[in-house]
């Protein structure tokens, strides 16, 4: 199931592509020079109480100004609340998820023989109307601009497109990313992953490049962007064979924060579910501020809240998010 030949073949796939840019590409953030406070001479305060605040206090504002990217953004992690659990189908392999109003979700499934475009009512899990695919072809990534949906395929550079209140295809298209992973869209671009750590902006209408960034957080270049989500102002991504969603400018590339979603897949396997893969599949409803995630192959939907961590945490995304850039 998840550890299947296709998935071993996406594998081999990441690890053996490049990354060719020909349009602009954004530079990774760069770490600012310390403010003057932060070389003051503590000696000077008076007791040795105030001496140790005021070093107390200097030192959060130090670390502080250090992780601050170059857009005045200090990078947050969060972890989560589970508002409502949904069923899911367990058979899906959610490559692509949107919701898209009145309590339904459109999904993208993959795996060769099995892809589909799904028409989901949020509350039951039941499938409301499917296309499926031809079986030489690998769904990924989905996205809703109008009344259309688009979807990319593994492997390739072709996508279709679908009527979306009965799912009949009505064409493809040709993209100039060299994978299809993910899509999501602004209402006026769409935004396209294929696995590296680049983020494009595509016209939904010619399918060029309008604009190729580099993903990146603290000079780290952010690999293996999957499922795309588009949440107030800035795309949300899985990060494939991690537990982590990253929160990243849609003008620069630079990560803002981390969602920590660990506990998440932990609780499907402590309650027996062995057979899941990994966590894939965010739809935001913008109309009621509500946040859906999910996986490929879990049995469960949920509706989350987030909020940014109480307790410390290192910052060290490799720790915190192993990304297996070497698998």
């Amino acid at each position: 199931m998840a550890a299947s030949s296709q998935m071993k073949k996406r594998v081999k796939r990441q690890t053996s592509e490049g990354t060719s840019s020909s349009s602009s590409v954004a530079s990774p953030s760069s770490i600012r020079p310390k403010p003057l406070a932060c070389r003051v001479y503590i000696g000077r305060i008076g007791s040795p109480y105030c001496a140790f605040i005021a070093l107390a206090l200097l030192f959060v504002l130090c670390a502080t100004w250090n992780d601050t990217t170059s857009e005045g953004h200090v990078p947050q992690f969060y972890s989560f609340d589970i508002v409502n659990e949904f069923p899911h189908d367990p058979e899906a392999f959610t490559q692509g998820l949107l919701y898209g109003g009145n309590d339904t979700l459109f999904e993208s499934t993959g795996l060769y023989g099995r892809s589909s475009v799904r028409k989901v009512d949020l509350l039951s899990g039941k499938v409301k109307l499917s296309y499926k695919m031809d079986e030489s072809l690998f769904g990924e990534g989905l996205t809703l601009l109008g009344d259309r949906l688009f979807q990319v395929t593994w492997l390739t550079n072709i996508g279709f497109t679908y009527d979306q209140h009965n799912l009949s295809k009505m064409g493809k298209f040709v993209h100039p990313m060299k994978d299809g992973w993910g899509l999501a869209t602004d209402g006026n671009v769409i935004f396209g992953s294929d696995g590296s750590s680049k983020l494009y902006q595509l016209d939904p209408v010619t399918w060029k490049v309008i604009k190729k960034m580099t993903v990146s957080y603290r000079d780290q270049e952010i690999p293996l962007l999957n499922e795309l989500e588009y949440i107030s102002g800035e795309v949300w991504a899985n990060v494939w064979q991690t537990d982590c969603i990253a929160r990243i400018s849609h003008d620069s590339g630079n990560v803002h924060g981390w969602i920590l979603l660990h506990q998440l897949r932990q609780n499907l396997l402590d309650s027996g579910h062995k057979g899941i893969d990994v966590l894939n599949g965010i739809a935001w409803d913008e109309q009621n501020k509500r946040l859906f995630v999910t996986g490929k192959l879990w049995p469960k939907l949920y509706e989350i809240q987030v909020r940014p961590l109480s307790s410390p945490v290192s910052g060290n995304i490799n720790e915190l998010c192993p990304i297996r850039v070497n698998i």
